[in-house]
């Protein structure tokens, strides 16, 4: 059975002004699968995931060649609706960054962007997002409070309700527990396993055994290319690519 691919990318390369960060990647993002991308610092991750809500766009100096289709329309299209992509494409950074508001505003904001302003319909999008975001129970009786008063985990799950609130179709997530302790760590791996039910994610992660226990697919990159992409269990145990095993098994990186 042909599995139903939500974003992919075609010979995509990208340049900070002479220097190509990225080189010729075509890579195929499967509808509903947690994808890792993991590689030694410095090798393009971030900059690829950037690339696929157009967050790069925000940098003077970057040139980006080949196509990145998703549901099979060109991101890079000049009529593509930059807002409703983001909207579409949802963006989880590596360190928590709660907006100073209410945990409410937070998670309120996307959607009154939108258009919705009704107060009865913010409150149903706000408690679905907490729950999806497994918060729901730790803060429903502090709706008011700041945002800053919560632990980084909680901080994080909150960004990653405030994503869920606009409902996005694909999550792209920047080494979402870099900042966290063990336990943060367990419960965002433990609502990824979750929230993949639903949505499409993409996670860049430096940590190999996070990358084993919460991907479907894994692609290593190295020096701005996609060296091996597999099911992660493949990868992991019998990888293709000499570079690959020696990464995995830490001769580099």
């Amino acid at each position: 059975m042909n599995k139903e691919i939500t974003l992919c990318t075609e010979e995509l390369s990208l340049y900070y002004g002479t220097f190509q960060a990225l080189k010729n990647i075509s890579l195929e993002i499967g509808k509903q699968e947690v994808t890792a991308l993991i590689g030694p610092s410095g090798c393009g991750k971030s900059t690829f995931l950037r690339t696929l809500n157009r967050l790069n766009d925000l940098i003077d100096s970057v040139q980006i060649e080949g196509r990145v289709l998703l549901d099979g329309e060109d991101i890079y299209n000049a009529s593509c609706d930059v807002v409703a992509l983001r909207k579409k494409v949802g963006m989880v950074f590596q360190k928590p960054n709660p907006f100073p508001k209410t945990i409410y505003e937070n998670v309120a904001y996307g959607p009154r962007i939108h258009g919705i302003r009704e107060r009865k319909k913010l409150d149903v999008i706000v408690e679905k997002s907490l729950r999806e975001a497994a918060l729901w129970d730790e803060v429903k009786d502090n709706l008011n409070r700041s945002a800053f008063r919560l632990s980084g985990g909680q901080q994080q799950r909150l960004c990653i309700a405030r994503v869920l609130a606009v409902e996005p179709e694909v999550v792209l997530m920047d080494e979402p527990t870099s900042a966290l302790d063990p336990l943060g760590t367990q419960k965002i791996e433990d609502l990824i396993r979750e929230l993949k039910k639903k949505f499409t994610i993409i996670i860049v992660t430096h940590n190999m055994q996070q990358a084993a226990r919460i991907s479907d697919i894994t692609a290593f990159f190295l020096s701005g290319e996609v060296i091996e992409t597999g099911v992660t269990d493949i990868l992991f145990t019998r990888p293709k690519d000499q570079r690959t095993e020696d990464y995995i098994t830490g001769k580099f990186g």
